[in-house]
């Protein structure tokens, strides 16, 4: 095949944590690489995520002596996904996260907060959390390795379809628009890539198109916010979906239930809600002033029995439970996403509560943990269960947003891309949350990063022992 524009040994599409894992280990393996980002920046969702990353066995759980295991994850993965999960995939992240983390400390000087979160869904803590709390700290170090690496990201490419041979089972190449101004398809000037070793598909999921969303989910409310980056759209996935990629579960699509509806996109609010609110506090809604799900239940739970209750619900905590994310809280007074309260009374008065009942809640909450009881709703409530009664209160709105998209293209333990048949497309790879079976239904939180990075790696890693085109 003639006419290439430029030609490279693998080609990289996308520069999140997946995209620039993959550069890091083909161009180590000997590879040339380039890597092509759609947007003018770089980073993807990753850039503006919370920076946590779960790993059973990771170094703080040995430090602090907590018991936890690659199958005691993997059943929880499987647990969160109703089954769905693909178990081959699933088995390599549990097995592979640890040793990731390590990657990112000794290989790339990754910095990590001595603080270990239990979040929604998990059996145990198992949650780490890069040291200025954003997944930017590792795009950072991956950008610097590929300096040195000399391996080139070339912002503003938007990947337009796959080139192939005749038979269009073997991909040779890409088509794309160079100069490209997001959102403008037509923007930018048409190029022909070629790739000697392989095509690594990193473009992220779709949580920004809600028009492609509302073809998998039509029930799907055009008010309903996203968490994600500008540039998470569908085309990327779809270019290899023409080739005849397997699609899966594209219709589970996750809310994140610590969505706050006074703030556009993530925000400071839906962290403090992550880090304090659910893991220290309850849920509250504000018709009954009753408590109405697991606030330890992972996100589907969650976020499916607030859109059952129809509107806007409460989060709760109190002074101690609020300390453990100090720094959103102070942001959240500031920009009134949160506010603070002495007594309960002011509370529900803000907020429209039925005061008796919001203090029956509370002290039925209280008393059960200081007793061991079960929890109506399936919550653990145990001795290191914080209690809910030392002021001033904090509270905050909390209303899901589309978060993450679970679905994707398919592929095999070898990063491989499959096709309808379940074979591989010789020469397409990729990671991230362009794919789809890792999570099943749901994804539990902290687990994107990591799954990025494994599966991205493992991609550059087989891209680079492909035998390149004479």
């Amino acid at each position: 095949m003639t006419g290439w524009d430029e030609k490279t040994d693998i080609i990289v599409i996308g520069s999140g944590l997946a995209g620039l894992a993959a550069a890091i280990e083909a161009a180590q393996a000997g590879a040339s690489v380039i890597v092509l980002e759609k947007m003018k920046v770089i980073g993807g969702n990753t850039r503006i995520s919370d920076g946590a990353l779960a790993a059973p066995g990771n170094y703080l759980q040995k430090r602090r002596g907590i018991a936890d295991s690659p199958e005691l994850f993997y059943d929880d993965m499987l647990r969160a996904g109703l089954n769905l999960n693909h178990p081959q995939l699933v088995r390599i992240f549990a097995e592979r996260a640890a040793e990731t983390i390590e990657w990112t400390r000794k290989e790339l000087g990754v910095k990590y907060l001595d603080r270990l979160d239990r979040f929604g869904g998990h059996s145990v803590a198992r949650s780490l959390t890069t040291k200025s709390h954003l997944g930017a700290d590792i795009v950072k170090a991956q950008t610097a390795r590929l300096n040195e690496l000399g391996v080139e990201i070339r912002t503003r490419c938007l990947l337009t379809d796959f080139i192939a041979d005749r038979s269009r089972k073997t991909i040779y190449g890409i088509n794309i628009r160079a100069g490209y101004h997001f959102p403008d398809e037509n923007s930018g000037a048409g190029k022909k890539m070629g790739a000697n070793r392989g095509v690594i598909l990193a473009t992220g999921g779709f949580g920004n198109d809600l028009p492609f969303c509302k073809l998998q989910r039509p029930g799907l409310d055009e008010s309903i916010q996203s968490t994600n980056h500008r540039g998470a759209t569908a085309e990327g996935m779809v270019a290899a979906l023409k080739m005849g990629a397997l699609p899966v579960h594209l219709s589970w699509i996750q809310m994140g239930p610590w969505g706050c509806p006074d703030e556009k996109a993530y925000g400071k609010g839906a962290r403090f809600a992550s880090y304090s609110v659910f893991p220290a506090g309850i849920l509250i809604d504000p018709a009954s002033g009753c408590r109405f799900v697991n606030e330890w239940g992972d996100r589907r739970e969650r976020s499916e029995a607030m859109l059952s209750a129809g509107h806007p619900c409460i989060g709760i905590v109190d002074s101690n439970g609020a300390q453990k994310d100090a720094e959103s809280l102070k942001d959240c007074l500031k920009r009134g996403r949160v506010k603070g309260f002495e007594n309960l009374s002011d509370l529900a008065q803000a907020y429209g509560i039925p005061l008796a009942a919001l203090n029956q809640t509370l002290n039925a909450y209280n008393t059960a943990i200081a007793a061991g009881r079960t929890d109506a709703f399936g919550k653990p409530l145990g001795p290191d269960t914080p209690l809910l009664k030392m002021p001033p209160f904090y509270a905050m709105r909390l209303w899901p947003k589309l978060h993450y998209t679970p679905g994707g293209i398919g592929i095999n333990s070898k990063a491989q891309v499959i096709n309808l048949q379940g074979q591989p497309i010789p020469r397409l790879f990729a990671a991230g949350e362009v794919c789809g079976g890792i999570h099943g239904a749901s994804r539990l939180s902290s687990c994107a990063l990591t799954e990025c990075l494994i599966f991205g790696r493992i991609a550059g890693q087989e891209a680079a022992s492909v035998k390149p085109r004479s």
